[in-house]
């Protein structure tokens, strides 16, 4: 018979079965924590493949009711909703942006209509917008901060009045959740919630995104606004600002190369703490996966679980219809 050592602790005891293993997980995935990221673009019966997202699509609004729909019944709770705006509706102050017969309040309106209880986040920000390109207004070179705020408040409002449940400005410009929380609250919207981008980082990794929408800047890049990715320390006092002006949802973004920010924030706060798994990340492992590198389905998981773990309680993600079908399964 083999020796047996003398271990007061095993900690393998608790990993011997599934059963076990299962009733002992810290951290769990499940279809309440997924947000759905989808791109409206106007037209009738048009999806047109994202190259460099494969497996996402750009959706005209009759369309995109019947993908919100499917989300709905695989119990996804909320979709973020992206727009791709045409050029000749573009300019350097965004004014489209708040037009009550745009693209987005238009597309909210009919989700409302069709999928009520689907939560319905929206976008505040200047660059789908922008002939420049930039989240803000653009005056020799320098993208202006009050000036953009005075627009995204516009903004906030004409999407509140079109039905969203939450606003999201995601542009990074000083005071603006102060600012969109003091119009909301004035003009009655007090329901309508603020998902602030509170830690968005000048990041490599959106530029699938970028292509989806066609917004990359056409000049310089967003460093004078979006987060150095070597500051850690600064997105704690950007979470701070955010949640002293009023907003009701943290989130961090990236995600993968961010979870040390997501921890730390974790610590910081009580309130809800989105992540964003972005295009970057989603087309790295839609590209490893089609060369059959990696099992696409158990890399995906893990990732999501690793956010969860680092104390994310929401995760805007690409993926989540086929991880509310994986979830399921």
């Amino acid at each position: 018979m083999s020796p047996t050592l003398s271990i007061q602790h095993r900690p393998r005891r608790l990993r011997r079965t599934a059963g076990l293993r299962q009733m002992v997980q810290e951290s769990r995935l499940t279809v309440n924590d997924l947000i759905y990221p989808v791109f409206v673009m106007e037209g009738s019966n048009l999806k047109e493949e994202i190259a460099s997202m494969p497996g996402c699509d750009r959706y005209s609004l009759d369309l995109l009711l019947t993908e919100v729909a499917a989300a709905a019944e695989l119990g996804i709770p909320a979709i973020a909703l992206f727009p791709l705006i045409p050029y000749d509706q573009k300019d350097n102050a965004g004014t489209e942006s708040y037009n009550p017969q745009g693209l987005v309040p238009r597309a909210i309106r009919a989700i409302k209509q069709a999928v009520p209880n689907m939560i319905v986040i929206t976008d505040v920000a200047l660059d789908p917008y922008s002939t420049e390109g930039h989240d803000g207004i653009v005056q020799d070179g320098q993208i202006l901060n009050d000036e953009t705020v005075a627009v995204l408040v516009k903004q906030a409002l004409c999407q509140a009045e079109a039905g969203a449940n939450l606003v999201a400005p995601s542009d990074m410009m000083d005071g603006r959740v102060g600012a969109i929380r003091t119009a909301l609250d004035a003009e009655g919207w007090i329901n309508v919630g603020i998902l602030a981008y509170s830690a968005k980082y000048a990041s490599a990794y959106y530029g699938p995104f970028r292509d989806a929408l066609d917004s990359a800047p056409k000049f310089g890049d967003k460093k004078t606004y979006q987060m150095d990715p070597a500051n850690g320390k600064e997105a704690l006092k950007e979470v701070t600002l955010d949640i002293a002006e009023g907003a009701d949802i943290v989130m961090i973004k990236p995600a993968l190369a961010y979870m040390d920010i997501i921890y730390q924030i974790r610590q910081q706060t009580n309130l809800p703490i989105a992540a964003y798994n972005v295009s970057g990340e989603y087309a790295m492992i839609k590209a490893a996966a089609q060369q059959g590198w990696i099992d696409e389905k158990k890399i995906v998981l893990e990732t999501l679980t690793g956010l969860k773990r680092a104390g994310a309680d929401l995760i805007l993600t690409y993926f989540a219809r086929d991880v509310a079908h994986w979830l399921k399964d």
